[in-house]
């Protein structure tokens, strides 16, 4: 437990209609009501009540700023402390002549990043997976990551941890009667009824990986890579899917000299669009810096888009091109397909099937629709399921949770060969200690650091 008071602002940096200052602790409700002036005393206040009046510098009497200030009362608050939250007219100099007033106060300190949300999980009132959630929910690209985001904000994935961690404690504590009282034999615990403890925890585990993937790209987003040769239309493809003229596109071969980054949502799924220099052989040392840059780009991307000029016949750049990656996840988008076409298809079969080629007309945007469901199969295999939001999307999350299918599938073999009772004991508990990592249960204090630090400041 926590006793010393933290502020910080939690709004954004910069003009807006507000400002909002946040203040958790045990003397935050005193230390922000001396320096407020308002009908009613802050000390007075009942909770989850808003309050008019203005702060006041106590040494100097000015006034500093008109607010609002709201108060909420341990234990019903975010944090359970004592919060008070100061709004402030927007604006860099009104909320720091508050900020810098508040610090100057003995009993207030400057909040580290994610403090707030840290003290909420020492404190009980959520777990480490809820708080790694507020993180995507804030860094949500899509509709759907929120809801995903807002879901595990909620406990729904704690819940799915807790049922299956509590199938595990109840085989621990069969075991430890078995060990312990032999002769007893409780509930006839064989190496049958561990088996089929440890199977039913197993497919609850498999239930949440299954998903993973899904949930792994709605949370981080697909990194997608656009490349070809010059002039093929890859800017202008870059264009069309953002629906905003972020490069720059003429008819001279070689405009695009570095990589350009655009986030984009397609079908709930985002990705990280990358537009890349076009590759090919050149004497020109800045595009030569653009090219190889392209091709980093290329190795580090989950999705390449390789696009193609229909209207012109392949290139030799481009066979190559093709051979380089065609193991990897790749759609090949035929440009200019509303031109005579010259392109030899039977050549490009060779590398990729059918299936993972569109036709299209960037100019025209037809086509546009088919690239955007060929993105979601790939990936996705068709839509994202509409009913269950319980996905695993934190890399921590499904690492934790395949170290404990192994331990069970450890447990399971070792039952299964007739191994004594008090060693496969250990993998059951491992597994548990494993899933209450996911949570928090057994978490050290360097993850938490680790964790917590990645918040902003005032979240």
């Amino acid at each position: 437990m926590v006793t010393d008071t933290i502020a910080a602002i939690s709004t954004a940096v910069g003009e807006g209609g507000i400002a909002v200052i946040r203040v958790s602790g045990p003397e935050a409700v005193a230390e922000v009501g001396r320096l407020l002036r308002s009908k009613t005393p802050l000390t007075e206040a009942d909770s989850h009540t808003v309050h008019y009046g203005f702060i006041i510098d106590p040494v100097t009497g000015d006034k500093l700023e008109e607010v609002l200030v709201t108060v909420m009362r341990a234990p019903r608050s975010f944090t359970t402390e004592d919060v008070v939250e100061i709004s402030t007219h927007g604006g860099v100099i009104s909320v720091k002549r508050v900020m810098d007033l508040l610090l100057k106060q003995p009993l207030i300190r400057l909040a580290e990043p994610g403090e707030f949300t840290k003290r909420a999980f020492l404190n009980g009132r959520i777990d480490l997976s809820q708080a790694e959630a507020v993180i995507d929910l804030i860094r949500s690209k899509s509709d759907r990551a929120f809801s995903v985001a807002l879901k595990q904000v909620e406990g729904d994935l704690s819940r799915r941890i807790h049922e299956i961690r509590q199938t595990l404690l109840e085989t621990l504590a069969h075991i430890e009667v078995n060990i312990d009282y032999p002769e007893h034999d409780v509930e006839s615990l064989t190496s049958e009824f561990i088996k089929e403890k440890c199977t039913q925890a197993q497919a609850g585990i498999d239930r949440l990986l299954k998903r993973a993937n899904e949930g792994k790209i709605l949370r981080e987003g697909i990194t997608t890579a656009i490349i070809g040769r010059p002039n093929v239309g890859k800017s202008s493809l870059m264009n069309a899917l953002v629906r905003e003229n972020k490069a720059i596109v003429t008819d001279i071969p070689g405009t695009t000299r570095d990589v350009i980054e655009e986030f984009v949502t397609i079908n709930n799924i985002p990705l990280k669009l990358l537009d890349t220099a076009g590759i090919r052989e050149t004497i020109d040392v800045v595009e030569q810096i653009g090219v190889e840059r392209s091709k980093a780009a290329v190795n580090e991307a989950d999705l390449i888009l390789l696009v193609l000029n229909g209207a012109e016949p392949l290139h030799e750049d481009e066979i190559t091109l093709m051979q380089q990656i065609q193991h990897r996840q790749v759609i090949v988008l035929i440009n200019k397909s509303d031109l005579p076409q010259q392109i030899d298809l039977e050549v490009v079969g060779r590398y990729f099937p059918e299936e993972n080629r569109v036709k299209l007309s960037v100019r025209t945007s037809e086509g546009l629709e088919s690239l955007e469901e060929a993105i979601t199969h790939l990936f996705l295999g068709g839509q994202l399921e509409s009913g269950d939001l319980t996905y695993v999307s934190n890399v921590r999350h499904i690492a934790l949770l395949n170290k404990a299918a192994a331990s069970l599938k450890d447990a399971y073999e070792a039952a299964d060969s007739g191994i004594p009772i008090d060693i496969y004991q250990i993998d059951v508990r491992l597994a548990w200690e494993q899933l209450g990592e996911v949570i928090g249960d057994s978490a050290p204090d360097s993850l938490l650091d680790q964790i917590f630090s990645q918040f902003c400041l005032g979240k």
